[in-house]
């Protein structure tokens, strides 16, 4: 009977040990779909955050980083894409990263977001209230 609850108990800890595991699953640098940006996740305090490293919609023919001009907030406008956090606030529920926001620098706006993994594919969600009303966006894991 000791025997089982020692059992038990290696089990649980190798289970916490999985889900705390595939947590840090998403960090890394990332490629969109079509292989025209790139984004690097990493740890911000207690959540997930991303930020934009290279896009062929965010650098000037010179080489230098087009500024975020459709930001809502005339203050942010001359900030440079190249760097900015565009993903944040994420939270691992054992599962799926939930509670994200996500900037659209082509338009200004800030999103609900979600990401999950399957294999090395990061689905990542924007949407605007509900769920289901919203677009999905597949990366792929360069390191």
């Amino acid at each position: 009977m000791k025997q089982l609850g020692i059992i038990a108990l290696i089990l649980c800890a190798q289970t916490l040990g999985f889900a705390q595991s595939k947590a840090y699953d998403i960090l890394g640098k990332w490629e969109t779909e079509a292989r025209d940006g790139k984004m690097e996740i990493y740890r911000c305090g207690d959540h997930y955050c991303g930020t934009l490293l290279e896009g062929k919609n965010i650098i000037n023919a010179d080489g230098s980083s087009k500024k975020d001009v459709k930001n809502p907030d005339a203050n942010l406008r001359s900030r440079d894409l190249v760097g900015m956090t565009i993903l944040s606030g994420l939270d691992f529920d054992g599962e799926q990263y939930q509670q994200g926001r996500i900037y659209n620098a082509d338009n200004g706006k800030t999103y609900k977001c979600y990401v999950w993994l399957e294999a090395d594919i990061l689905h990542l969600r924007g949407y605007l209230g509900l769920k289901a009303f919203g677009q999905t966006s597949k990366w792929h894991r360069i390191q």
